[in-house]
């Protein structure tokens, strides 16, 4: 809103040149949400305490657990207002990119918050099951894939880049419609089951955000992705905005949610994030890079298919203590935030090996 109103205007006041500048708008975005995070967060406690939307501790969990049920949760509507409120102001949203991103994040939060609903609500004590979700999901997702097609490039609208070969640009054909909406809902429901301790989930979107914003300046700066040998996708250095939204309304839920946290994202914001992730890798062409990207997240989803997978097969045997495995650390002993910080670290040193692949091609 800030660009279209202001921009125009440089001519007559020079200073409002700036809003030319997405490094500008995506710093801005970032101071944005997070003093909307911070501003909002304790009325936005108070306010889930008064309508009593507390988290829901399954029996089967750690014990440790227990200790936490009735904390607020679905704050990650905290989130999404935050991100959204920030983008508004400081995105060009006559960008094409643009629309199908707040969709995805928009679409993934609704299906995270009937979710969360049902929970609360005790209609169902696991949420929404299994297959209907999933369904849902793929067809958003679906939705999501033939967006992104309709606004590639012809020449690059059905390939993916593959990390650390620069000319290895395969063309999946219709096969990557498919491909896309497994990557997106993959994604959607890694970064859910990584939301299992304080900080964890909100921490690690934030390392991986960080990292996309990066990718996503250079890919969309023709000077920076032709020295890098990258694809150039005009335009969609834009996005780098949405990624300054989303780690400013991050870190500033991250001050509540940090150990012992006063509020949960619930399934509404991390079906959320999960699924701005996702499209984001698709939208860079960035698909099998986040699984570096993503590292933490793959290795949870992993860690709950092999359990699922060993305990079936060898007749009710477990691989690791508790599924996801940041509850197997839990069952070692280790403490909640020695599992947190030390995840946080993984993901850093993921996200800086992903960003070494730009250069190491």
């Amino acid at each position: 809103m800030l660009y279209a109103l202001l921009y125009p205007l440089h001519d007559q006041y020079p200073i409002f040149n700036v809003f030319k500048y997405i490094t500008f708008r995506t710093m801005y975005a970032v101071v944005t949400a997070l003093i909307l995070s911070l501003t909002f967060g304790p009325w936005m406690i108070r306010k889930l305490q008064q309508l009593q939307i507390g988290e829901q501790i399954r029996e089967d969990g750690p014990q440790n657990h227990f200790s936490k049920a009735g904390t607020p949760t679905m704050g990650g509507a905290l989130i999404l207002v935050a991100f959204f409120i920030a983008v508004i102001l400081w995105a060009d949203l006559s960008n094409p990119y643009t629309s199908v991103l707040l969709f995805a994040t928009l679409a993934f939060g609704m299906i995270g918050a009937y979710d969360d609903y049902l929970k609360i609500s005790k209609k169902s004590s696991d949420g929404f099951t299994t297959k209907p979700k999933f369904i849902i999901q793929m067809l958003v997702a679906g939705v999501i894939a033939l967006w992104i097609y309709s606004i590639s490039p012809v020449a690059e609208s059905t390939s993916i880049t593959i990390p650390f070969f620069k000319d290895v640009m395969p063309d999946l054909g219709w096969f990557f419609f498919p491909f896309v909406m497994l990557v997106i809902v993959g994604t959607c429901n890694a970064v859910n089951l990584t939301d299992g301790l304080d900080g964890l989930a909100i921490g690690t979107v934030t390392i991986a955000v960080s990292s996309f914003m990066i990718i996503l300046y250079l890919m969309g700066h023709a000077k920076f992705a032709n020295y890098l040998m990258i694809p150039h996708l005009q335009g969609v250095g834009e996005l780098s905005v949405f990624c300054g939204a989303i780690i400013g309304a991050g870190l500033g839920f991250l001050w509540f949610n940090t150990y012992p946290a006063q509020i949960f994202m619930g399934n509404i914001g991390s079906m959320a994030l999960g699924g701005f992730i996702g499209t984001l890798s698709v939208v860079t062409k960035s698909e099998i890079l986040l699984l570096i990207i993503g590292g933490v997240f793959v290795a949870e989803a992993l860690s709950v298919i092999i359990q699922v997978s060993y305990f079936r097969a060898s007749g009710g045997k477990r691989f690791f203590l508790m599924a996801p495995i940041h509850h197997h650390f839990e069952k070692k002993g280790w403490s909640e935030s020695k599992i947190v910080v030390r995840f946080w670290m993984i993901a850093i040193l993921f996200a800086l090996i992903s960003l070494s692949t730009l250069k190491l091609r």
